[in-house]
């Protein structure tokens, strides 16, 4: 027979301290770096260079521009360009150009929407107001940078073959079209941000724009109307961009379009920072 053992009774072990000690406090081996503006910039600048959407639409707009531009400027000659800047050419590229811009502002924010990488974006960045300036900036800045370069090139090639017609000074149209383009495409943006569908957003920019250049030709028919007829042609965006590149040079050459196209703009933009803020994603 086995003798019984000896029962032992085991002390549990007292349980460990996790009290720091007076006056210490837990750091983090992982450094912690305070998030600002700088950090949604890169990370939009990442996004809008990485992706198809951009260069595809981008490289129409330069081919519209800079292709369109050089074919008129070979079908003209010098007594063309004694009373007008050597950019006209880039204007006929623009009337089609400007859908592309407006198409990819619309894509810069509402694709993210569309395949649901908003939650992912915000999440990373829970300021929203932050994310949609930093989309705004670096949009802005891509596009009128790319208008710029080819409306200048347009009227650097053409001054080189139509060289001692004209005196006049071109430098303001590059500068003034190019912010005019943009702000459209900047516009797009917030329609985007606002609609947050794709389809919906370039179908209502394209109705802001083509409406006005159309419409005017019916309100003409009516006395009562003509007077509205007359203000939506001279501020439509095709005549906006014609007074800009001086063909009708009226108005101050296209300011106070620019102006109105401004204030619309910040409109929009306003519009879509409210609705950021109180609807859900």
């Amino acid at each position: 027979m086995s003798t019984p053992q000896p029962q032992t009774h085991q002390q549990a072990a007292p349980a460990p301290n996790w009290q720091s000690a007076p006056g210490t406090s837990y750091t983090s081996p992982i450094p912690v770096t305070r998030t600002h503006l700088g950090h949604a910039l890169t990370s939009e600048w990442t996004k809008i260079k990485s992706v198809r959407s951009t260069m595809w639409t981008l490289g129409v707009f330069l081919l519209l521009v800079v292709g369109i531009g050089l074919l008129v400027a070979a079908q003209t000659n010098d007594n063309d360009y004694a009373d007008v800047p050597y950019t006209i050419p880039a204007f006929f590229g623009l009337i089609l150009g400007q859908i592309c811009l407006i198409t990819l502002g619309v894509l810069v924010v509402s694709s993210e929407y569309g395949t649901g990488m908003i939650r992912t974006t915000f999440t990373a960045s829970p300021q929203r107001h932050r994310v949609l300036t930093a989309k705004l900036l670096i949009f802005f800045v891509v596009a009128f940078v790319v208008s710029a370069l080819a409306i200048g090139f347009v009227g650097l090639v053409t001054s080189g073959m139509h060289g001692g017609a004209s005196d006049n000074e071109w430098g303001g149209t590059v500068l003034k079209g190019a912010l005019y383009v943009s702000l459209l495409g900047v516009l797009a943006l917030a329609v985007g941000s606002m609609l947050r569908h794709s389809a919906g957003a370039i179908t209502a920019m394209l109705g802001l724009v083509l409406v006005p250049a159309i419409l005017p030709a019916f309100l003409m028919m009516s006395e009562s109307l003509r007077t509205v007829g007359d203000k939506m042609m001279d501020y439509n965006a095709p005549n906006a961009l014609a007074k800009i590149f001086e063909i009708d040079s009226e108005n101050g050459g296209g300011t106070s379009q620019l102006v109105l196209l401004i204030g619309v703009t910040a409109a929009a933009i306003a519009g879509a920072y409210v609705l950021l803020e109180r609807r859900d994603v």
